[in-house]
This record gives structure tokens, sequence and C-alpha cells, in this order.
């Protein structure tokens, strides 16, 4: 039986991410996009179904390259809201610690939840958190991926290094390398998806280098070499963890990073504030993906990511959430206009465009998790896409309808599309009950605190 045809026709406005013309719309087909339609032109081929446009515009679907879905359990907690990272984590940490199954699952459907309503259509999540009785963490993630329909990258975390240690992370959150190393292979083994298309997919994500040790690292590096998949860790966030890497192993962060074989285009890193002209230079000839997290870098007061010069270095620059307990939220289309606004205040206006700023949301971070099939409308690509409406008061006499989505602040799709089919509908997710949800959740996230 052949797959229908839908035509996405005559969009107020469109960004496809590249130099193509689509502003006549463009055909799906499957999962596909198989024809793109300039102004005033129709398909070559007829078309089962035609969806009128005229009210949205069209991105490719937003891709979130960093996020720590449990954290949407602890947005906005007193005792976290003034201080900075290392503090923020000390805190923290003990109260993670008390995560349960079922906790993990409202969180992580939350997190993906909020991320689609934002016309987010691919999730990275770094999850290293494994106490007692969360050893399927990843594999509760997964599920609530395929029932929400979106795909993701799910990095396989890790913490080695606890307080008796030297490291932040109270004991009972670290784990053995053996368990570590023995658990990624296995879920690599069973999720990971490659090619076109793939849903969900397994990165090797030790934490942080306050929270590991380098045999973990080195460790993590060639297992990763091994099956081909991707690295990730945070990186040059904060002065502390530049003054830390100093202390532990006498190193800069880069010059870490290339001491455990990490320094090459398998790796991509969370934040990358605090790198020097030459640190750079290296990222991007290696080929390097950064993610940049600018809403958690304003909140913990952490610094502005260098990405502009990142990115002509050769980085794959792309855009990240954060976890929800250092941005508060899990929206990327917002997210796209803080990195907008942050970059400017860096570069200037000529410098960081609307253009940009959603070329970082989209083809950017697609670069970054080594993906070439999503981040861009192009025939060949999957045919993920996400519409906003312009009808709202906030939009009221705006004239470019693309850089209105950031300079007026969208915040909500209308319509988001994965792989050829609708995910949200008139603002809402397809099969979900949002305010039961948000009950359980909420219960779940006062219970976590109160410990």
């Amino acid at each position: 039986m052949t797959e229908q045809r839908i035509w996405l026709r005559n969009p107020q406005g469109i960004f496809t991410a590249n130099d193509l013309d689509a502003s006549g719309g463009m055909v799906i087909q499957g999962s596909s996009i198989v024809e793109l339609v300039a102004a005033g032109q129709s398909p070559g081929q007829t078309c089962d179904e035609v969806f009128e446009a005229r009210d949205h515009v069209i991105l490719p679907g937003l891709i979130n390259t960093h996020h720590h879905f449990y954290q949407t359990l602890t947005r906005a907690w007193a005792p976290v809201v003034n201080v900075p990272l290392f503090p923020w984590l000390v805190n923290l940490y003990p109260v993670w610690a008390r995560l349960t199954p079922r906790d993990l699952e409202l969180a992580t459907t939350v997190a993906l939840a909020e991320l689609l309503l934002s016309g987010c259509t691919t999730a990275a999540d770094h999850h290293y958190l494994f106490p007692g009785g969360m050893e399927d963490s990843i594999d509760i993630q997964a599920s609530v991926v395929n029932k929400l329909g979106m795909r993701a990258m799910l990095t396989r975390g890790s913490m080695t290094l606890g307080e008796d240690d030297g490291g932040l992370p109270p004991q009972q959150t670290v784990q053995e390398a053996e368990v570590i190393l023995a658990d990624s292979k296995r879920l690599i083994q069973q999720y990971h998806e490659r090619g076109a298309g793939a849903r969900i997919q397994i990165g090797l994500a030790p934490c942080s280098p306050f929270s590991v040790t380098t045999d973990i690292m080195r460790d993590s590096a060639a297992m990763a070499a091994e099956h081909d998949v991707r690295l990730h860790t945070h990186l040059a966030e904060t002065l502390d963890e530049e003054d830390f890497c100093r202390e532990m192993f006498g190193l800069r962060t880069v010059d870490y990073l290339e001491s455990v074989g990490w320094l090459g285009p398998r790796t991509w890193l969370a934040h990358g504030v605090h790198f020097n002209d030459e640190e750079i230079g290296r990222l991007g000839a290696a080929g390097v993906g950064i993610a940049h997290c600018p809403t958690s870098n304003m909140r913990l007061a952490s610094g502005i990511c260098r990405a502009v010069e990142l990115e002509e270095a050769g980085a794959a620059v792309g855009l990240g959430v954060d976890g929800s307990a250092s941005n508060d939220g899990s929206n990327l289309i917002l997210e796209a206009r803080q990195a907008l606004y942050v970059q400017r205040l860096r570069y200037g206006a000529e410098q960081a465009t609307p253009e940009r700023a959603l070329g970082w949301a989209t083809k950017g971070s697609a670069r970054a998790l080594g993906r070439d099939d999503v981040g861009e409308i192009a025939v060949g690509k999957q045919a993920d896409f996400a519409l906003f409406k312009t009808d709202d008061i906030r939009f009221s006499g705006s004239h470019d309808p693309v850089a209105a989505l950031l300079l007026c602040g969208a915040e909500r799709a209308d319509r988001v599309m994965v792989g050829g089919q609708w995910r949200v509908v008139d603002g809402a997710v397809e099969g979900l009950d949002l305010p039961a949800l948000i009950a359980e959740h909420s219960a779940a996230a006062r219970r976590m605190v109160a410990g």
C-alpha cells in the first residue's frame, strides 16, 4: 500500500535552516520530506491530503542537546534559588538521592511533554543518578519517549568520585566502574538505533570532572569507540570547575579532556563557558559539539558561552535547556530567544541574529548529536516540524513572522509533527492527560523535598 502524500501548504513563514525555498510548503510521504514547494507553485504529484498552514510559521523540529529530566521535581526550590553551581549541587544531591522509579517516570514525562509543547521533537538527556533501586533509569526513560512518540538521545551517565575521594556527590549516588560499563553495554545493545529516522539512541556520559575518575572517562571513550556511540559530559561550566581540574589533575579543562581521549567529533559538551582562545581553536579543529545552555548559565551566574567564536572555529553549536532545577523550565523556543539575546550582549546584533539562534536550535543541535537526518527542512530529511501561530496579542503588529517567534516571545507550538505523525494538535499533546500528570508530578515533587 502506497503511503499517503501530505502537503503542508503555504505557511505564513518558514525557516528551513538552509538556503532552500519552501515558501509554498513541503510534501511528506511516510516519515520523510519528499518535495519542497516554492512560492506560488504546486507539488509535482497529486497529494492525498492538504494541511493549510497559512496561519502557521513552520520550523524544523527543535532539538534539545542537554537536559536532566529528573530535575523537573526540584524546580524553584528555595534553598538553592540564590546560589551558584557548587553549593547548588551540594544542597540538591541528597534530595535527588531519594529518586524512585515512579518519580523518574513522572519527571521524564513532564520534561518531554513540556519540550514537545515548545516545538521540540528530539531531546538529549544526561541521567547520572543511580541510587539503590534506580538501576533501570534509562529503560524507564526509553519507555516514556516511545509513549510520547518523540526522538531521544538518552545518555547513560555516571558518578564515581564521591565525597570520600574528594568529589562533590554523596557516596550513595556513586557507582563502581564495572557496574557502569556493564550497564552501558547493555543499553547500547538493547536500545541504540542507527541510521535515518532513529527514535532512541544511547550515549555515554560520565557526569563531570568533579564527580568521576579519569579511569571511567578513559573507559567510556574506549567503549564509545568500540560501539560507535557518542560521548557527553559537563565541561568548563564554571570557574570553580576549572580550579578543581587544576588542583585534582594539574590540567585546564580542555587539556584534561584530551588526556582522557575525548577531544574528537564523537564528543559534545554541556555549557563550555570558560574556554580561552587557544582552547576554542582546538575544540573547533576537533569537531567537538557544544550544548549552549544560556538560561542555566545566567540562572547560576556561570558566564556566557562564546558560541559565535566556537561555531566559527568549527565546533558544532547546539542549544540545551539544561536541567529544570537550573533553568526551571524545559522550553526550547524560549531557550533560542535567550541564546539570541545573551549572545548579542557578547557579539552585537549583527553577529547574533534570530536565524542564527534558530540554526543552533535545529541544524546545529542535530550536528552536535551526530545526526544528519533531522534539524532542517530538505528532501530526504525526517518530517519533524514545529508549527507556531502568531495570532496572540504578543505578536500583534509584528511583520517578519520568523523573527517574531523569538523577538515577540513565542512559547508554545500549536502543532508538532514527528516522523510524519502529529504529536501536538491545537496546543495539546496527543493522548496525554496533562492535568492528571501535573497533579501526580507535583505531589511527587513535594514528597521528594520533604524527605
